[in-house]
């Protein structure tokens, strides 16, 4: 892919090393990335090629978990945490077009996801949408911030895929979840995806480019590590599985390609 120029970043914007939400952005065929997460990017993907499947289909799980949510379990309230840029189908898009009056509060803390979620990140006349400029460690200031839109009495889901790992302990990982699910009232649900390491010794070399070339290192999980995230919480069928795995109905499959590295579920908190 060739980019003849590029807009010059946002304010605060640091376009010298590779970041998160932007190298995904490129995996996802978005166009707001620099040169530096072009070249991560392909250094990746030339390494271990389902990085890009992963990205999309992380995406679907999180569209096909809202709607189901919205949709099938009267939620109304929703949390996102580590949004992203702006792309197809986002969290409020999603469960606005199932239920109108659904409320979304997004939280991430890059500069560039602010700047371009301030612009795009238009709620439906019926609905609400906010966006929250922390770090996800930060559960408290996340929650007195979410709690100006967001009704933490009544239930709400939790969205938070591909962001865990960038936690570098996972004990801090645990504890960060556990406050927010002590946070949710009963019937409240999670929809966690991550990066469980697959059998493909791809996989653990691109792991090692992205945490040597990114801005932020990343940590991938083992099952056990995954799942104990769920604790406490009552999984829906599936239970965790590949992404490509998880409720895809009659939509086309990516594949249930046996080495994806992204896992998700859904629970609901009793």
């Amino acid at each position: 892919m060739t980019h003849s120029h590029d807009p010059a970043p946002p304010a605060g914007v640091d376009t010298t090393v590779a970041h998160s939400a932007r190298v995904w952005n490129y995996w996802l065929g978005g166009k707001d990335h620099y040169p530096v997460d072009r070249e991560l990017g392909e250094q990746i993907l030339s390494t271990y090629p389902n990085i890009a499947v992963d990205a999309r289909a992380g995406r679907g799980f999180l569209s096909r978990g809202i709607t189901l949510l919205a949709r099938d379990e009267g939620i109304r309230q929703f949390l996102d945490i580590g949004t992203g840029l702006p792309t197809h189908e986002n969290t409020h898009e999603v469960a606005q077009a199932a239920a109108p009056e659904s409320r979304v509060v997004y939280v991430d803390n890059d500069p560039m996801v602010l700047a371009h979620a301030r612009a795009l990140l238009v709620s439906s006349e019926e609905g609400a949408t906010q966006f929250v400029d922390t770090d996800l460690r930060d559960t408290d200031r996340v929650l007195e911030a979410a709690g100006e839109l967001l009704d933490f009495d009544r239930p709400v889901a939790l969205s938070v895929v591909g962001t865990l790992g960038h936690i570098p302990d996972l004990g801090e990982a645990l504890d960060t979840m556990n406050r927010y699910k002590e946070a949710l009232a009963p019937g409240s649900f999670v929809l966690l995806g991550d990066h469980v390491m697959p059998d493909d010794p791809g996989a653990a070399t691109a792991l090692d480019q992205w945490n040597e070339g990114a801005a932020l290192a990343y940590r991938s999980h083992t099952p056990e590590e995954f799942a104990s995230y769920f604790d406490g919480l009552e999984l829906l069928e599936p239970g965790i599985v590949p992404v490509t795995l998880w409720r895809t109905g009659e939509q086309p499959s990516l594949g249930a390609l046996p080495d994806i590295a992204m896992r998700g579920a859904v629970a609901r908190k009793p």
